[in-house]
């Protein structure tokens, strides 16, 4: 693997002149690749085995796959040096790693609509047909995932990509949402994508994506208002997002039929779903103390949960490295540094979202490490009003 061998820029100093250091994962970072090929690979051996089991391939490579990988790989922990970081955020070939999931992406719904449309020949059965919506919403909330990451940079060109990314959920208002509004009030009651101690994934997931679509309309209304432009037009990012959506979703029911239509939406739904369940994770139980001046203490690694599992860590671009992308949120993920600070989750997002799904398995797991963060003082958590009296008789 390349060592950082050019100059930093900025410093007049090479590389060489600072201990080497190498990205152990440089080229693991293509495995994310393997999440948009799944539909193209599930075509292919569903035609070689005649096995409808393989249009389920997303819920198997997220529920299986990817818990056991994260168990046997283990975690890995190790941080780029700061004299480092400079070189990673320079190197082109990992925005081309985030670049090429777009074209996969969309390629694979292509697929996925010719393969609902009953065009391709390959016989499917309702079914089938579910198990391929689940593997491509599986997709599309990857993408958001995608999104995320140049929806951070500063780049316009990158910013205008992640729109086109989220375009497939019409999720396009989390492209508003989460860079102004949830990096401002993360772990704290204002801030509808942080969960309560308590809170059950299925009404976190309501919570948030209502609070985050309303949360986004006002930002961008604030904002347009200032500049002295009107809500209603497209200079407002909500409605340039959406309308991506419209145009894309009118054309694949153009070309395939109306019939695509009900799958389209069915996707969309589940890559919500998958990234409000992930969401729930990032903070679930934890909150920003006030301030004597009646302000939020600032973001620390201490708000978010953290895991160094390799291979989930891999396929989602360093997003379970919370912490330091809150610290940090222009830096790219290449460069993402585990902190010790912060609480770790004890395993990896996909075996987490599973758990999450079991809201007793969950709260035996989770709620007794967000008592201990805070030293068993559970009014400092984030807690629900609808549950914090059982919570204060159960920790307090």
């Amino acid at each position: 693997m390349p060592t950082m061998q050019r100059t930093l820029r900025g410093t007049g100093r090479s590389a060489a002149a600072i201990p080497s250091w190498r990205d152990r994962k440089r080229y693991l970072w293509l495995l994310a690749l393997v999440i948009p090929s799944l539909i193209p690979l599930s075509a292919v051996a569903v035609s070689l085995s005649g096995s409808g089991l393989f249009w389920w391939s997303g819920p198997l490579l997220m529920f299986i796959v990817i818990p056991v990988s994260d168990y046997l790989v283990g975690p890995d922990a190790d941080n780029p040096p700061e004299s480092a970081v400079a070189i990673l955020e320079s190197d082109p070939y990992y925005r081309w790693a985030t670049y090429a999931y777009l074209p996969a992406q969309y390629l694979s719904l292509v697929l996925a609509c010719w393969l609902w449309s009953g065009r391709a020949g390959i016989p499917m059965s309702d079914l089938d047909k579910v198990g391929l919506m689940l593997t491509v919403g599986g997709i599309a909330g990857v993408a958001i995932n995608t999104a995320h990451e140049l929806g951070h940079q500063r780049a316009r060109a990158e910013r205008r990509l992640s729109k086109v990314a989220l375009a497939q959920t019409g999720y396009g208002h989390f492209y508003v949402e989460h860079n102004r509004g949830h990096h401002s009030r993360v772990a704290t009651p204002e801030d509808p994508a942080s969960a309560r101690l308590g809170e059950t994934l299925y009404a976190f997931v309501f919570r948030s994506a209502w609070g985050g679509l309303r949360s986004a309309w006002r930002l961008e209304r604030k904002r347009l208002n200032r500049r002295g432009k009107s809500t209603w037009s497209l200079h407002n990012d909500v409605l340039n997002s959406w309308l991506i959506t419209v145009i894309l979703f009118s054309v694949l029911v153009a070309v395939f039929g109306l019939h695509v239509l009900f799958w389209l939406i069915g996707q969309a739904i589940v890559g919500i779903c998958l990234l409000e369940s992930i969401n729930y994770l990032e903070h679930y139980g934890l909150r920003r103390q006030k301030r004597r001046d009646g302000h939020y203490e600032q973001v620390r690694p201490a708000h978010s949960w953290n895991s160094n599992s390799v291979i989930s860590n891999v396929f989602l671009f360093h997003l379970q490295r919370h912490s330091d992308h809150h610290a940090n949120p222009h830096r790219r993920f290449q460069a993402l540094c585990h902190a010790d600070e912060a609480p770790q989750l004890p395993s990896g997002y996909a075996t987490m979202v599973m758990l999450a799904m079991v809201p007793p398995l969950w709260r035996r797991v989770m709620d007794p490490r967000v008592v201990a963060h805070y030293d068993g003082d559970v009014r400092k958590a984030a807690l629900s009003p609808r549950t914090e009296r059982r919570l204060l008789k159960r920790f307090g």
